[in-house]
């Protein structure tokens, strides 16, 4: 089985054997398929990219294209265990909506995301004066798929104001993973990506 990447491995890690797992904006489903192999999970994906469902199919997963904007309302309160949003909440049009449906459809949600708030973007924004390209978000300004920048801190506020309890952050500096306060201030600035792990209070 093809090795997954680090952030994709917490994740795994956060998802209990056996579970109702969906997995919105799957990609190629390289992370539903490692869950269905390993895990035993119930395994479904929503992605909007024709390419990414083609793969999916291609692997024999349950996967439906959608969008996760609009879609989400489509599914009935309390459908699964975890709902993850894995690299995609930034993508969004609405990300507010987003968590509350995430929050309503899933007993908890797996939310990765960018940092935008890590210490390589303000040093390049403030000594540059352009907006930043790093190896964790290699997009130009004008071809960025990212439309909301949200930082650890932001995410935290937001969770907060829909009632959500954050039950484990996860910081990550290249390959490596810690965890973290949702609060920390040293996280803020020295994480390149991050993962919450989420539930309704």
């Amino acid at each position: 089985m093809d090795r997954l990447r680090v952030d994709l491995g917490i994740i795994a890690g956060m998802v209990a054997d056996g579970s109702r797992v969906l997995d919105v904006g799957c990609g190629d489903g390289a992370l539903l398929k490692h869950l269905a192999a390993t895990k035993g999970v119930d395994a479904r994906g929503i992605e909007l990219s024709q390419a990414g469902v083609n793969a999916c199919v291609a692997h024999g997963l349950s996967v439906v294209q959608g969008d996760a904007d609009s879609d989400l309302a489509d599914y009935p309160s309390g459908a699964f265990d975890y709902v993850i949003l894995s690299q995609t909440i930034q993508a969004t049009r609405h990300p507010r909506t987003v968590l509350q449906q995430i929050a309503r459809i899933g007993r908890r949600g797996i939310v990765s995301m960018p940092n935008f708030a890590h210490w390589r973007m303000r040093l390049q924004l403030l000594l540059g004066g352009r907006m930043p390209v790093t190896r964790a978000l290699p997009y130009a300004w004008h071809d960025t798929p990212n439309i909301h920048m949200c930082s650890i801190r932001d995410f935290a506020a937001l969770a907060g104001e829909l009632g959500l309890a954050v039950e484990r952050a996860v910081a990550l500096r290249g390959d490596r993973a810690r965890d973290v306060s949702p609060s920390s201030a040293s996280a803020n600035i020295l994480a390149e990506q991050a993962i919450f792990l989420v539930a309704a209070k």
